[in-house]
């Protein structure tokens, strides 16, 4: 009888092992995407380049966020300097009408710097948007540092952010990332 017990007790341990595997929470990661749009100058909106944030955080929290940094208005006076400045989220169809260069895990602490830096550009005061020197690739550029990615910003790409996220996905071949064309 002895032996029997002891089987039966094996077999139940196995048995709550197996179900308790079932019942475990799904494991927290959230995902940082850099995406680009390629625009028109001449028709629709112009290029650009953004984040997007999926998953969920340690404490079951869900995250499904974007921002770009973007003109408040978009003018002939971007050309001659700064001009007023916002965070742009993006719906969902011209998400799908974007280029997803590559994907990072972000920790929970590295999700609260992302989050803290976009509401730092964001409020800051008076005109801080400008084409050469703080424009949605400086943004994003932002955000890959946070990642832990190595990121420059050659002059020549500074207005070209599908160009600037091919350029950054080399400079990181830890990443795996595909040139998109």
């Amino acid at each position: 009888m002895t032996r029997l017990k002891a089987l039966f007790r094996l077999v139940t341990l196995a048995i709550a092992l197996v179900l308790s595997g079932w019942s475990l929470p799904a494991a927290a990661e959230v995902k940082m995407a850099f995406h680009s749009f390629n625009g028109s100058v001449l028709f629709g909106r112009y290029p650009h380049t953004f984040v997007r944030l999926s998953g969920t955080m340690q404490d079951g929290t869900k995250v499904e966020e974007n921002y770009g940094f973007t003109a408040k208005k978009v003018t002939t006076a971007i050309l001659n300097g700064p001009v007023e400045h916002d965070i742009q989220v993006e719906n969902a169809s011209y998400i799908q009408k974007t280029n997803v260069h590559f994907t990072v895990t972000l920790t929970d602490a590295q999700v609260g710097k992302v989050r803290a830096t976009m509401r730092k550009w964001r409020d800051a005061p008076g005109k801080y948007y400008d084409l050469d020197t703080r424009n949605c690739i400086h943004f994003v550029g932002a955000m890959a540092q946070i990642a832990g990615l190595k990121v420059d910003y050659p002059k020549n790409m500074l207005r070209r952010p599908k160009k600037w996220l091919n350029h950054i996905a080399a400079q990181n071949p830890q990443l795996g990332a595909k040139r998109i064309r």
